[in-house]
């Protein structure tokens, strides 16, 4: 390397260090982000791919691709983020209908009614075996032949993520409701009270404790496979990147991009998470 290129390189490289220690000092006030373990994930590996780039390879490195310093990068940026909207209606609308889908099969299912229970076994069984994957083009592509429904990219993702999802709520509400002491059940019923009151005023605002971990963790769940209703067309953060791949050529800059986008979105709202099972634990 000559040394004409080697002294905008180092004044590339100090530019960077000072905002990298500008935001390593913003984000030391939050709890999460003082774990030198987590850091050094959040910042090694980007630069640990970016020091690989000075290496000898077949592989032409074009990280400016992807800088947020370098007018092209900054528009592959503003461009990718761009399908972060759409990556959250999807996710949360589709994380909100499963949990109402999950709850109206879970409690007829905890009633000594014997087909009600048969019903929620039957619903759990079919979405919880099929495949996210294979539901969302079953309800994008097999829908209008098969009953004359058709929706669009936004509708169809968000039913197809929820429906097989709203099985593991299921089990989730089952499981939690199910972990209430029979002594509540007693004491409800010794009140008066019917069945839907008792899980309304009594059973359900204690099992929600039990059960919030793992709807967080749906969530997540959730989040992640939102990517998948970028096979049918929505223009969410997966989509965004494949259509900047094919435009830009540079797959690997800009697909790891797309890895550090999930993992933030995934941080944040796994700290949200805790940060509720805690509100929750001093109530």
């Amino acid at each position: 390397m000559s040394s004409n290129s080697i002294t905008p390189f180092l004044k590339y490289q100090m530019v960077s260090a000072d905002i990298v220690k500008e935001i390593f000092g913003k984000l030391q006030k939050f709890p999460l982000f003082q774990s030198k373990g987590f850091l050094f994930v959040l910042f090694g590996f980007p630069l640990l791919l970016g020091l690989g780039g000075c290496s000898k390879t077949d592989y032409t490195w074009g990280w400016y691709s992807i800088s947020p310093w370098h007018p092209t990068g900054l528009t592959n940026i503003q461009f990718l983020i761009s399908g972060l909207g759409y990556t959250l209606l999807v996710s949360l609308s589709a994380i909100v209908l499963s949990i109402l889908l999950g709850l109206i099969v879970a409690l007829p299912a905890l009633t000594d009614n014997t087909l009600a229970r048969r019903i929620n076994r039957i619903y759990v069984e079919i979405f919880r075996s099929i495949p996210m994957l294979v539901m969302l083009l079953w309800v994008y592509y097999g829908l209008p032949p098969a009953l004359g429904i058709r929706l669009d990219v936004l509708s169809a993702g968000i039913l197809g993520l929820a429906l097989c999802d709203s099985a593991f709520e299921a089990e989730i509400f089952r499981a939690g409701i199910q972990s209430i002491e029979k002594g509540q059940h007693d004491a409800a019923g010794s009140l008066g009270l019917n069945y839907w009151k008792k899980m309304r005023l009594i059973i359900l605002p204690q099992a929600i404790r039990v059960i919030l971990p793992a709807i967080g963790n749906q969530f997540v769940y959730m989040l992640k496979m939102s990517s998948l209703v970028s096979v049918i067309g929505l223009t969410e953060l997966t989509r965004r990147a494949d259509e900047l791949v094919v435009s830009q050529y540079r797959p690997l800059e800009i697909y790891t991009f797309l890895v550090l986008e999930y993992f933030l979105l995934i941080i944040c709202i796994s700290s949200g998470v805790r940060w509720m099972e805690k509100r929750l634990q001093t109530v």
